[in-house]
């Protein structure tokens, strides 16, 4: 599902989030990515949801090269794959049904289909009934929870969170992981960037460890076999 070869990443300031990092990651894997702040977690989850380009290396996600994608083809591809912040950006104006339906209307799916997605994607992080809420009258799990919903909505292949647990206390932070590995028990592949080490114990999936954006261990061989694992 994802393959990464000696993928590097540096801005235009001069800076090397990421240097040489490879591995695998197979199709209905949930794999968690753990490192310090400003290890490269961040960095290499916008690569591969291709909101940001890597310098070097060879990327391969749902079968697709994308260094050789070309932009107008870029909308489709990102529609394989659900997004998940940490602060969740909801559009505070606009009722839960709206904030999990946007990538919906935005792909241009029809009215009926939208409703049907919507519906179902709520059912399953267990907020329907609550779609004509707005999101401050949410608490902070549930406001979470419309993210995962918009996220799942699309039906993507792939999804990828970035911290989902990082402004949740305990209790909630597992509740939320529970949604993710439930996707992935059905198939979806999910790659969590987080710091915290309590999760990543509680659920025992396998973890690829970042310091100073490099996988720690080395550029191992992109292999599902030789990865970097716990």
């Amino acid at each position: 599902m994802i393959q990464l070869e000696r993928v590097s990443k540096r801005y235009p300031n001069g800076r090397e989030a990421l240097t040489h990092v490879s591995f695998f990651v197979d199709r209905g894997e949930m794999v968690f990515v753990t490192g310090r702040s400003g290890a490269g977690k961040s960095t290499l989850l916008k690569l591969i949801a291709l909101l940001e380009r890597p310098t070097r290396g060879t990327m391969t996600v749902n079968g697709r090269n994308t260094g050789t994608l070309k932009v107008r083809h870029i909308p489709a591809f990102r529609r394989q794959i659900g997004v998940v912040f940490q602060d969740h950006k909801l559009l505070a104006d606009r009722p839960v049904f709206d904030n999990v339906a946007l990538p919906l209307v935005v792909a241009g799916a029809p009215l009926k289909e939208i409703d049907k997605r919507v519906r179902a994607a709520l059912d399953q992080v267990g907020l329907l009934g609550k779609e004509r809420m707005v999101p401050v009258e949410l608490s902070v799990g549930e406001q979470q929870r419309v993210g995962i919903a918009r996220a799942v909505a699309g039906k993507p292949a792939l999804i990828v969170a970035d911290e989902p647990t990082g402004n949740l206390d305990p209790e909630l932070a597992v509740e939320v992981m529970r949604l993710f590995k439930r996707f992935s028990d059905v198939g979806v592949t999910v790659l969590v960037a987080t710091h915290d080490q309590h999760i990543v114990r509680e659920f025992g999936s396998r973890e690829i460890v970042l310091e100073s954006g490099e996988v720690r261990g080395g550029d191992p061989d992109p292999l599902p076999s030789l990865v970097a694992s716990r």
